[in-house]
């Protein structure tokens, strides 16, 4: 393939002004819609040759056949622009967001005559106000239920509403005591519109003056004898603090902020939206990005932000992201012009709000990992991604029993690799065995040593079992069953040393592929380009999980390796036990720099004298 595009563009055709650019194909679908600054620069990235590109990014600008730009004022308008053509073209390399949950809110209609507290999923109720998102509807009707005992409202929805108020008769909702609007016959319009401006004023702000004003009340009630009025205020007083109580404290009182964390991996991000009010957290919010092309940080954050608050969300005065994007300035007058006021976006380095980003990031997290399990768990799931797998490698038959293999180590030493064991779509943790690998050259040698070791192992079923024990017979059966596929975490060099083995072994009837992490890329033996399994596809999801279990299981077994034999080495000094040397590590992080250290230094460890440190200097420099 040529490196040169035909539609590519001469570089003094292309404005150096802000602007929005679009890449379609040759049915004029568009295919990618981008921003930039500078619309020479940003174009001139994707003609660069085709071999320094992203997998992704050259199979979009080959599946392109023009580009064209629309030049605007400033990054801004831009971004307006941007998110305009995003939501009328769809366009496939563009990030997708997937968020298969309906939030409940809490609304108040304030349009109305007589405005109503209501739970609801949609948020285009006109001239309402809305609290949420909640995670669980069930933390709205809490809400709502203790809130009612301090802001007596209206509950009842509009026709038995007007009913009441025509016949003068209370709705339902007002006889058994759920409702207090006007139709209850207990208050008037005005006096009721009055209490659900405070109702509104204290769920925006969650402000403790009411609770103040409202315990000077009732002192005053009960100084003047008149109980009844004091224990009404006593109960809205309790009311108001369970309401306080069910939301976390994270900040403080006259903090509003949204904070935005994410965790992603080459073709998926999880993202995570803490809505904090009044210094708690008011609601959580988490969805999905699938990315088609390799994008910065940068561009994903411009992304979650445009659909954030590109519908009718209005965003607060601060916004708090992992670390600011590079049109920040940008950004902000963008939402600035949603919010009709001025917006700053941060990145929290230190400090409470830090503590909270690292909170959401994980739950961003474990997000990410549930999804990715999820799909490959799924049964339908699962037989097309092993039905995919199959014809992607130009298998036989489907692989039903895959094996992956991963090599870790520190610095060269304690290496160990890994094998884990996945029948049907699923792991079989019972099958994972781990390898200990004395000494190797490289991940190459140590790949073609652990799987020399494993094929030595597929022995015909009808040769007896060594040992006598049954317990090991069962064991040594099990590590006898022929997977029908081998994956290596690696690209080319590592699957060819996978390759040798597997030839020298005799071993037939097993295929052998790598993926390769940068790109996520399969590569197969004695070729020289790689398969690409479609972006987030279910195959491309299990063989992805398959290699980061045999990375995790991996790196456990080197590091559980790497304590043991830290410990071992201190434990052989006399007079040292396990209490100090755990005092030992945690004062100076390490055996290198205990080794390194003077034996004065070693001595003002709690619990070392002068002469234990003085043997312990002398034994390790020995």
């Amino acid at each position: 393939m040529s490196d040169a595009l035909s539609y590519r563009p001469k570089a003094g055709e292309i404005p150096i002004s802000p602007g929005v650019y679009r890449f379609r194909d040759e049915t004029g679908r568009v295919l990618y819609v981008g921003k930039a600054k500078n619309l020479r620069a940003r174009l001139s990235n994707y003609f660069a040759p085709l071999g320094s590109l992203h997998e992704r990014t050259r199979r979009m600008v080959t599946t392109a056949n023009s580009v064209e730009w629309t030049v605007v004022g400033t990054e801004v308008e831009a971004l307006q622009l941007e998110w305009t053509w995003i939501n009328e073209f769809d366009p496939p390399f563009n990030v997708q967001f997937k968020d298969d949950k309906s939030y409940p809110y809490l609304a108040v209609t304030l349009a109305d005559e007589s405005p109503r507290a209501l739970v609801t999923r949609t948020t285009g109720i006109r001239g309402a106000r809305y609290f949420g998102p909640y995670p669980k509807v069930w933390a709205v009707h809490e809400t709502i239920d203790l809130m009612l005992k301090a802001f007596p409202i209206r509950t009842c929805n509009n026709s038995n509403y007007k009913r009441a108020m025509q016949s003068g008769k209370p709705c339902f909702a007002g006889q058994i005591g759920r409702c207090f609007g006007p139709c209850s016959g207990t208050v008037t319009i005005e006096e009721h519109r009055v209490i659900v401006n405070e109702f509104v004023s204290f769920l925006g702000s969650q402000d403790r003056k009411l609770i103040n004003r409202l315990t000077m009340e009732m002192k005053v009630a009960a100084a003047s004898q008149e109980y009844e009025v004091a224990a009404k205020r006593r109960d809205q007083i309790r009311a108001l603090h369970a309401v306080l109580e069910k939301s976390a404290v994270v900040l403080r009182d006259n903090v509003d902020i949204d904070l935005f964390a994410f965790d992603e991996d080459e073709l998926a991000a999880a993202v995570q939206l803490f809505i904090v009010r009044g210094g708690r957290i008011r609601g959580v919010r988490g969805w999905m990005v699938d990315k088609e092309l390799d994008l910065t940080t940068s561009e994903l954050i411009d992304s979650i932000m445009q659909t954030a608050y590109g519908g009718d969300a209005v965003p607060p005065r601060e916004i708090v992201v992992p670390e600011l994007p590079d049109d920040a300035e940008a950004l902000e007058g963008w939402l600035a012009g949603i919010a009709g006021r001025k917006v700053r976006i941060l990145a929290a380095q230190r400090g409470d709000k830090a503590a909270l980003l690292a909170t959401a990031t994980q739950n961003a997290k474990h997000a990410l990992m549930l999804y990715k399990t999820r799909r490959s768990s799924d049964f339908v799931a699962r037989s097309k991604a092993l039905e995919d797998i199959q014809e992607a490698l130009g298998m036989p038959s489907a692989p039903l029993r895959m094996e992956c293999y991963d090599v870790s180590h520190l610095s060269g030493t304690n290496i160990v690799a890994s094998m884990v064991v996945f029948e049907d779509g699923l792991p079989r943790t019972d099958e994972y065995r781990r390898f200990g690998i004395p000494e190797s050259t490289d991940d190459t040698d140590s790949i073609y040593r652990t799987l020399t070791r494993r094929l030595a192992y597929l022995v015909s079923d009808d040769e007896p079992d060594r040992p006598d024990d049954d317990v090991l017979s069962v064991k040594r059966r099990k590590f006898r069953y022929q997977p029908n596929l081998l994956i290596v975490d690696g690209g080319q060099p590592q699957v060819s040393a996978a390759a040798r083995a597997l030839r020298e072994s005799g071993v037939t009837g097993i295929t052998l592929c790598g993926i390769a992490k940068r790109l996520e890329e399969i590569w197969l033996p004695d070729s020289d380009y790689p398969v690409i399994l479609p972006r987030n596809s279910d195959a491309l999801f299990l063989i992805q999980r398959i290699r980061d279990e045999a990375h995790r299981f991996a790196i456990t077994h080197q590091r559980t390796r790497r304590k043991r034999d830290i410990s071992t080495v201190l434990g052989e000094i006399p007079g040292l036990g396990p209490a100090r040397v755990k005092v030992l590590l945690q004062h100076f992080g390490s055996v290198a720099r205990l080794k390194d250290a003077p034996a004065e230094s070693i001595a003002e460890v709690r619990g070392i004298g002068p002469g234990l440190a003085g043997t312990i200097h002398q034994y390790l420099r020995a």
